[in-house]
């Protein structure tokens, strides 16, 4: 009888050890450089984080390449309420026509990637939405204007599919609606765009990263400046990212979006990495267990 439990028990640990680790985590974070990622935080854990973008690097010596002014800084706070949901609030100082916004979001895990199983990917649904707090304009033509109070809002719907393709390798695709209650005469309130996100391991540590989002706008394909070029441009980012131990995580990032959330940086993104549109950034993240 000893022997008989005994083997039970040694079948549970496999198993359990084996379904362990056909379950793996596809990024080091939960967010990559301009977008989400698949992951959430585990129950519990409270996510500190604080990103930084600085100006233009096309400013030149004057703006010392952008690293004398900020475009938008993001400070919040993640929460894990468990290990497939998480929820967070944030401030941003914001770069598009409304500015100073609180902004909150909601992140669900439905599926994760196995190794050994059948199914080859993770997926996760995000909800966001952003407040502007700043002071009404008094011209009527301006976007914050806010005849109404419910301007003041913007939302953001996204599903993201992401997939370690090996030890160093993973990728994810994101398709996304974003919606504003308010917007200039000739755009559409609904915004629907394509992300993608492809990540380099180099090391257990340290990784290269790279997003993109293209939106789907007539209204940002044809616009253009007095000068005849393009008025807008799909938000790209290159970065590297070091997790140094102990809940921390660094990034340090290139991209030519000034927003932050997507609200702002998938409507708004007017700079081009051609014309030295580009800025430096940062993100410094730190996790408590609560």
């Amino acid at each position: 009888m000893k022997n008989y439990l005994l083997k039970i028990f040694c079948f549970l640990v496999i198993t359990s050890t084996q379904a362990q680790e056909q379950i793996h985590q596809t990024f080091k974070d939960s967010r990559v450089i301009n977008a989400h990622s698949v992951e959430t935080l585990r129950k519990g854990i409270l996510d500190f984080r604080v990103t930084h973008r600085f100006g233009d690097v096309g400013g030149g010596w004057p703006t010392f390449y952008g690293l004398e002014t900020a475009s938008d800084v993001f400070i919040g706070f993640d929460y894990g309420l468990t290990d497939k949901m998480m929820v967070g609030i944030s401030r941003t100082k914001g770069s598009g026509p409304l500015r100073q916004n609180i902004n909150s979001f909601v992140k669900l895990k439905v599926a994760t990637q196995e190794i050994k199983g059948t199914n080859p990917f993770s997926l996760s649904i995000l909800g966001s939405m952003s407040f502007s707090t700043m002071q009404s304009s008094p011209i009527p033509s301006d976007l914050n204007f806010f005849e109404k109070s419910v301007h003041r809002f913007s939302y953001h719907l996204g599903v993201l599919i992401a997939s370690r393709l090996s030890e160093r390798i993973a990728m994810q695709v994101a398709g996304s609606w974003t919606y504003r209650n308010i917007v200039e005469a000739n755009d559409k309130n609904d915004l629907p765009s394509l992300g993608v996100v492809f990540k380099y391991q180099f090391s257990k540590a340290f990784g290269l990263i790279v997003d993109a989002t293209f939106a789907f706008s007539e209204f940002r394909s044809n616009e253009v400046n007095r000068d005849d070029s393009k008025r807008f441009h799909s938000p790209i980012g290159v970065g590297f990212e070091w997790e140094t131990g102990g809940g921390h995580v660094f990034q340090i990032n290139l991209t030519n979006a000034s927003g932050i959330m997507e609200t702002d940086y998938i409507p708004y993104t007017t700079s081009s990495w051609t014309d030295g549109g580009y800025r430096l950034g940062f993100t410094i993240s730190r996790q408590f267990k609560l």
